[in-house]
């Protein structure tokens, strides 16, 4: 081999290894330091309090002999998983956030001033969706009102029509499938570029469309937060458990997605899609995740590249009896872990 031939082929095989070395920076630079941060420091926190907390027994029960070695390696060890979440976390937001937020500029302009197609999901909701659907249609921005209802056992379609709706019914059960229905049944229409998902449970109220749509033009997706104090009602089926389980939660993916979005709510059900972009989103939707859904729609807007924003939004007590989340804290307990599952690794159909 000539000097020549042999320069040329450590020329390449360096140009390989550096391409190598830079895929694996980039990956590095892309996995959620930030999320394993605080599941790890939780871990170490947990540990810990475990720990003190074995005191209890090991005094009044008399079993010191056999719990303090327990209690002290808890206290011990809890420190590492503690530290390592923590170097987790300074890594992802000292070094590597810069390199993770999109490059991308400010979105400004008008405000839309088109009509906007609103979509409802509902369940046995008799009693409420009649004046959900004429609260709805009697905003100026709305064009249409479509109800589907998820198999429901009661006068629901016949109730939603009767107020003016077009109504449909998704018979296979499940919160999921009845909001891809609900994007399905709004992407038949194209003469509305905002579509509007909600609940027709009275839980929401038609006036705050004016705010989703003030902030639409910074936005691909413009999702409602229950978060501020001074828009929720003193009695709503949000309990104190449900309101930090939940804010907990939208931290975690907005530690997934560092740099992307800000993040306090992953429950509400009332959001602003633009048309392009749910056209872009509807086929990396799984519509057999259940009540985890709206934490589903948002993970995979984030990881595909749309833009989230968060909107205030007013909440209320619902008309009737809830069937969601939020029936208890232990109903709203599996249903956070589940997202939390999912957020963490992956959203799979459930068996």
């Amino acid at each position: 081999m000539s000097g020549q031939e042999r320069l040329l082929v450590e020329t390449a095989t360096e140009t390989k290894a550096g391409a190598l070395h830079r895929r694996f920076a980039r990956r590095i630079v892309s996995l959620p330091w930030l999320m394993y941060g605080i599941y790890m420091f939780s871990l170490g926190t947990l540990m810990y309090l475990t720990g003190v907390l074995i005191a209890a027994p090991r005094y009044l029960l008399g079993l010191d002999a056999i719990l303090r070695p327990v209690a002290e390696w808890l206290v011990w060890y809890s420190g590492a998983p503690m530290v390592l979440g923590l170097a987790m976390a300074f890594a992802d937001l000292f070094f590597f956030f810069d390199a993770k937020r999109p490059v991308r500029d400010y979105r400004e302009g008008p405000a839309p001033t088109e009509r906007v197609t609103v979509a409802l999901t509902a369940y046995d909701d008799e009693d409420s969706i009649g004046p959900a659907v004429r609260d709805f249609l009697a905003h100026p921005r709305v064009k249409r009102v479509i109800v589907v209802s998820n198999n429901s056992a009661d006068r629901t379609l016949e109730v939603a029509r009767a107020a003016g709706a077009i109504a449909v019914n998704e018979k296979t059960p499940g919160y999921g499938r009845c909001v891809y229905r609900c994007f399905e049944e709004s992407l038949r229409f194209d003469d509305a570029e905002l579509i509007v998902l909600c609940e027709g449970d009275r839980t929401f109220r038609a006036a705050d469309i004016d705010k989703l749509i003030a902030y639409s033009p910074h936005a691909d997706i413009v999702n409602g937060a229950r978060t501020v104090e001074g828009l929720r009602e003193r009695s709503t089926q949000l309990t104190t458990f449900m309101f930090y389980g939940n804010l907990f939660v939208a931290k975690l993916l907005e530690a997934k997605h560092l740099g992307r979005s800000t993040l306090t709510d992953v429950g509400a059900t009332y959001k602003l899609v633009r048309r392009r972009a749910l056209e872009r989103l509807l086929p990396r939707l799984n519509r057999d995740v259940n009540l985890e859904f709206n934490a589903h729609f948002m993970d995979m807007a984030l990881a595909g590249g749309l833009t989230l924003i968060e909107c205030p939004i007013t909440f209320h007590p619902r008309v009737g009896v809830s069937k969601g989340g939020n029936v208890s804290n232990l109903r709203a307990l599996k249903v956070g872990l589940g997202m939390m599952w999912g957020v963490t690794w992956g959203w799979r159909t459930p068996r």
